[in-house]
């Protein structure tokens, strides 16, 4: 398990409870008041680390290594049911943005995402969760298939942004994603988004129209890292956790604002911290969201979503 800065008083207290264990086992000196007040304490450090997290504590954690990605959700939700499909049928297959068939209980959905990979073989394989233009092009055509049978899609959202090297700005990028969030509000079946780790910029838009936005507890959403609008306003990144606190990137700030509809409490210390517990969480959340719209007639349901978005940004003085 690895530790973020912000940590390391519950590491402390880890390895201080892991060494009074051992001590215990290996010899015949009874050490069970001692672990014990040591669990209260950690348990209390817990509670007092997590419970006042700062929005740039908050991005670290949604970066963890430890935690989660796409594909970690979609095998622990639909098991042996999903069926990867691939290729966008007119350049190549984006390795960025997986999508495909999987059915949680007897209901059939196609889920999208990006995916990250797990070491540096993995990242590069996955360009880093930043999709090309023939990724959200395979999304959009993933989406279209869904329609055509009626499926509804679930969009699972973490990225660091879209690719933004020359070759995909040669292939369209701005387009594909511009088409897809085009398409995405008058798609015909409903659409549930859920913000797993980064949700930034235009990478994360590009399949984040829904019905339904939900947001994990420790998760951001906004046009821009913290460390990118640091350097472009402070032509400095050691102003990112001034910036992440100004840009209202937080799952408790995008609730407040109108723009994500819920909030799904991740386990104390992160999603990694407890991962069957998360995909618990995520996949109830799933299931709940689609009981609301599957009896829209499709009229109403892009009706709904088109207001739904036409409402963001009012201002009424």
């Amino acid at each position: 398990m690895e530790y973020l800065e912000f940590e390391l008083p519950i590491k402390d207290l880890e390895e201080q409870l892991q060494k009074c264990k051992i001590i215990g086992e290996e010899s015949e000196v009874d050490v069970t008041e001692t672990c014990k007040q040591i669990e209260k304490k950690l348990r209390e450090a817990r509670k007092e680390i997590y419970k006042k997290l700062t929005p740039w504590q908050r991005v670290q954690l949604s970066r963890h290594p430890d935690r989660p990605y796409t594909m970690d959700y979609i095998r622990a939700i639909c098991g042996s049911t999903f069926l990867e499909l691939h290729g966008d049928r007119n350049f190549r297959d984006d390795k960025a943005m997986i999508g495909g068939l999987g059915k949680i209980g007897d209901q059939s959905f196609m889920f999208i995402g990006q995916q990250k990979g797990y070491n540096t073989k993995t990242r590069q394989y996955r360009n880093f969760g930043m999709a090309n233009p023939e990724g959200y092009r395979k999304a959009l055509r993933l989406m279209k298939s869904a329609e055509k049978f009626g499926i509804p899609v679930v969009t699972i959202l973490d990225t660091p942004g879209a690719y933004p090297g020359l070759e995909a700005e040669e292939r369209g990028q701005g387009e594909a994603i511009a088409r897809n969030i085009l398409e995405m509000t008058r798609l015909k079946v409903p659409i549930i988004t859920v913000i797993i780790g980064e949700g930034a910029s235009g990478g994360a838009l590009g399949i984040g129209v829904g019905d339904k936005v939900l947001m994990l507890e420790n998760t951001w959403y906004s046009v821009i890292s913290p460390e990118s609008c640091s350097s472009i306003l402070w032509r400095s990144w050691e102003y990112k956790e001034r910036a992440a606190e100004a840009l209202k990137l937080t799952a408790a700030d995008m609730k407040k604002l109108k723009l994500v509809d819920d909030i799904i409490k991740e386990p104390l210390g992160g999603a990694h911290r407890d991962r069957e517990k998360t995909f618990k969480l995520v996949s109830h959340a799933i299931v709940k969201s689609y009981d609301e719209f599957k009896n829209l007639s499709p009229k109403d349901l892009v009706s709904q979503r088109m207001e739904k978005y036409s409402n963001m940004g009012v201002f009424k003085g």
